[in-house]
């Protein structure tokens, strides 16, 4: 059997698998971000490890575990002392203090890297809290500081081909004057970081059950396993991951460079992968509820779900922490547009969720812009089952919206490339094929499609808008 671990941005996932894609168990762990100053966001990674006990422990049949699959969110980075314990917090993707330090970066690199990826944190820490580079011996990500603490082997996954810009070589580090040794050589998903050492984890205080050397298993940043275990392994189809942000990765026969996407090779070679990132998604959603003053989310939606479709004419544009696709700035905000004497509570709460919808939808058309197809669109994590969300999806975007009938598609996308990497199948779309299950579909309204195109010609001007503000308040 296979344990398959994500580490989210706000739950710590876990299953336990068979060989056939069965779920024998599965666990979650809720984790807490440090509330920040806005650009300022951290989490303690050491809830991280302690969630990885707690599931060992709950789900049990830890002796049957042949083999450990780890994923987790990024770009996420952890500096790591020489003891192998956390130096400091874990500085989460959301986190965007480093926009100076992205500058050089993307000055050296060739082309636009945004604050939030690994190399500007890790300059923004040796020219801002130059103790504290000093004191890290490793530049790790999030799943592979887990995999480290299984392991004793520090590793940096490589998604794919195509990340170069995101990432570093022996001369970007160089010409940034960044110690070579801090960074970890590269291994990508599917590859096996090592041998679990019980001494590792023993020497961090954790009490796991498994057996000694079986191997933990590369299974890359969170959206590989998602593209997987969603069923997207073939030109058309693109995978919506839903959480704290929104990611859509569409699978395409060739390369595409605008510089509004990101493209780089597919899980399932030779296809190519299209994305655009929504910075905040499910944050936005938390945003609304509490600013209503709300209990929970399933209010939110249920008084969402009494406002008419178009949301009284009330636009939203999510950008709450700054964006990344299509507008690549820490400094973007978000704008609430068409408010009136009439507008109400139901109102605003729709507004939130077309919204999001909506810059889902403008992702799909950049990528569409590239000549590139998006015939469906299947969803995956926390939004996953939400009927009212699949439906505004539909709707807003035009396409048949897909629901995979195991909706944390990260932990069977993580069985997917366990099972290739145990020699179990031949290939990830082998696997992928054999494993997963399409459970609902939606198709979008037709009636609804005129009242859309004028709402998403409108969210683009207002996203025009924002950025020409920007720009001009920078020019001044």
């Amino acid at each position: 059997m296979l344990l398959t671990v994500d580490i989210g941005t706000s739950v710590f996932k876990s299953a336990i698998w068979d060989f056939d894609g069965k779920q024998v168990a599965f666990h979650s762990v809720p984790l807490s971000i440090t509330p920040g100053d806005g650009t300022r966001h951290e989490v303690d990674s050491g809830l991280w490890l302690g969630a990885f006990e707690t599931c060992c422990r709950v789900l049990g049949r830890a002796a049957a575990v042949e083999a450990v699959v780890v994923s987790g969110n990024g770009p996420t980075l952890v500096p790591v002392s020489a003891d192998g314990s956390p130096a400091a917090p874990a500085r989460l993707w959301l986190d965007r203090r480093a926009t100076e330090a992205a500058r050089r970066v993307s000055d050296i690199a060739g082309g636009f890297v945004d604050a939030g990826f690994f190399l500007p944190k890790a300059l923004d820490i040796k020219t801002c809290e130059p103790a504290l580079y000093e004191k890290t011996r490793f530049f790790l990500g999030c799943p592979e500081l887990l995999a480290f603490a299984l392991t004793g082997e520090p590793r940096t996954v490589f998604p794919s081909d195509g990340f170069e810009r995101w990432f570093w070589t022996d001369s970007v580090l160089a010409r940034l004057d960044l110690d070579r040794e801090k960074f970890p050589p590269f291994i990508r998903p599917g590859e096996v970081f090592g041998g679990l050492v019980p001494r590792a984890a023993s020497g961090l205080g954790l009490r796991l059950g498994l057996r000694p050397g079986i191997p933990v298993i590369a299974g890359g940043p969170d959206f590989i396993p998602a593209i997987l275990g969603s069923g997207v392994v073939r030109p058309g189809q693109a995978c919506n991951r839903t959480g704290t942000s929104d990611g859509v990765n569409a699978c395409t026969e060739s390369p595409a460079g605008d510089p509004r996407l990101m493209s780089y090779g597919h899980p399932v070679k030779p296809f190519r992968n299209l994305s655009g990132i929504i910075s905040t998604t499910g944050k936005a959603v938390e945003w609304g509820l509490n600013l209503l003053g709300m209990e929970s989310y399933d209010d939110f939606f249920s008084l969402a779900r009494t406002a008419r479709a178009g949301a009284g004419g009330m636009v939203f544009l999510p950008y709450l922490a700054g964006e990344r696709a299509p507008v690549w700035d820490p400094a973007a905000r978000g704008i609430l547009r068409g408010l009136g004497l009439s507008s109400g509570r139901a109102d605003f709460a729709r507004s939130v969720l077309e919204g999001i919808c909506l810059a889902t939808r403008d992702i799909i058309g950049i990528i569409e812009e590239t000549g590139a197809a998006v015939d469906e669109l299947r969803v995956a994590g926390s939004a996953a089952g939400n009927d009212l969300m699949n439906r505004i999806r539909a709707d807003v975007t035009g396409k048949r919206v897909l629901v995979p009938a195991w909706k944390e598609t990260e932990l069977l996308g993580l069985a997917v490339i366990g099972s290739c990497a145990m020699g179990r199948h031949s290939s990830f779309s082998e696997a992928a094929g054999a494993f997963v299950r399409v459970e609902r579909e939606f198709l979008p309204d037709a009636e609804n499609a005129a009242l859309y195109d004028g709402l998403f010609a409108e969210y683009r001007g207002m996203r025009d808008a924002e950025r020409e503000v920007r720009e001009g308040l920078r020019r001044v």
